[in-house]
């Protein structure tokens, strides 16, 4: 009992709580930054009636600004911008699914972009400049080909509210280039993990935390006439600390525990020797994986695959085949169905996006995407 207390259960809890504290870390700088209106440029980009021109600006934004933060979070930032800029509900659903997608795909790009990036490289499976430089072509591939067909949906024209830029109450009117400055500070930090990683070689939560330290102390340096007169109440408590965010830590470390009992009692041993005697193809078994985690949720079969090996030779080596297809396949095969990720869902409460529209006008389009994706993947890892 006491081997199992510390040297198994300890380790799983532990891998566990490390995502989690990153991902608090994370949704809290992305929360400081949006209540001292460092994402409005955003808002000001969206004063178009172009729908296509429209729908690129968003779907680049979102998709650029999820490969630096959270998915989930950019998710939920983009969709609460589009929903006051897009009176239409049908037009909403669309533009809606779009940003799912973007933030989806870019957040596959790096590690710090989605949970499974973020535990292929905190298990030290993958390095962040390898990880992004393998997926960056064939997520560009499925994000685009992807988007241009959902461009042919959306009339030439369409309904548009006039932009008025958020009075916060509470919050300060900061200067450009303190919002700039806070920005520089956000973004720039994330970025130096991986360094901050390779250099300390400390876990990377606390190089998150660390930029979260130097984030809030900007933060209370810019807005210390507020918080001098009481009047930064509000702001406290970073909304990414409330319950809406809270599930999706508390489902992560759940499935990575559970990951743990099934790979302690041998049975991923025993799937992944059936895989190499039957199978013996990792290409397959990523198609496989992206077709499950349609159904069911992403990460959950993104973990159960990376659990069947550990770091090896060949595909399983460090950067090797079968860590980036997984990655791959997952992240965009879980947008086949709007219930195959946590956005999706977001999607579906937000939007109230239903199953069967977004099969018929979403699926055919992502699974084109996906394919060509996977091809490009595959030509990437053989030939180049």
């Amino acid at each position: 009992k006491q081997f199992i207390a510390q040297e198994i259960f300890i380790k799983y809890v532990g891998r566990a709580c490390e995502i989690a504290v990153f991902l608090i870390a994370t949704m809290t700088i992305v929360e400081i930054l949006s209540n001292n209106g460092c994402f409005d440029f955003v808002t000001q980009l969206l004063q178009t009636r172009k729908s296509r021109r429209l729908l690129w600006i968003m779907s680049a934004v979102t998709f650029l600004i999820s490969a630096n933060l959270d998915n989930l979070t950019t998710s939920v930032m983009m969709l609460t911008m589009m929903h006051g800029v897009i009176p239409n509900r049908k037009q909403r659903m669309i533009f809606g699914a779009a940003i799912i997608l973007s933030a989806n795909y870019g957040g596959a790009i790096t590690v710090i972009g989605e949970p499974i990036g973020l535990v292929l490289w905190n298990m030290e499976y993958v390095t962040a400049t390898g990880y992004s430089m393998t997926l960056l072509l064939p997520c560009i591939v499925a994000w685009f080909i992807t988007i241009w067909l959902i461009g042919r949906m959306l009339p030439e024209r369409i309904d548009h509210e006039r932009i008025i830029m958020p009075y916060r109450g509470d919050d300060t009117r900061l200067k450009p280039w303190q919002r700039l400055t806070m920005l520089f500070v956000g973004f720039g930090g994330l970025w130096f993990i991986p360094s901050f990683h390779n250099i300390t070689k400390l876990a990377p939560f606390l190089g998150a935390l660390c930029v979260l330290s130097v984030l809030w102390v900007v933060n209370e340096a810019f807005n210390r006439k507020l918080i001098a007169a009481d009047q930064m109440t509000q702001h406290r408590i970073p909304v990414s600390l409330q319950y809406g965010a809270l599930q999706q830590m508390l489902f992560v470390m759940g499935i990575m525990m559970g990951m743990g009992v099934i790979t302690e009692t041998g049975v991923w041993g025993d799937v992944a020797t059936w895989f190499d005697t039957y199978i013996h193809d990792v290409w397959l078994v990523g198609i496989g994986a992206g077709l499950l985690s349609s159904i069911v949720d992403s990460f959950t079969i993104a973990i159960s695959n990376i659990s069947l090996y550990r770091v090896g030779v060949g595909d399983v080596a460090v950067n090797g085949a079968y860590w980036s297809i997984i990655a791959f396949t997952t992240a965009v095969g879980g947008c086949l169905l709007s219930v195959g990720s946590i956005s999706g869902l977001a999607l579906m409460k937000m939007e109230h996006v239903r199953l069967g529209w977004y099969i018929k006008h979403l699926t055919p389009k992502v699974l084109l995407g996906w394919v060509l994706g996977y091809v490009a993947l595959w030509l990437e890892l053989n030939f180049l």
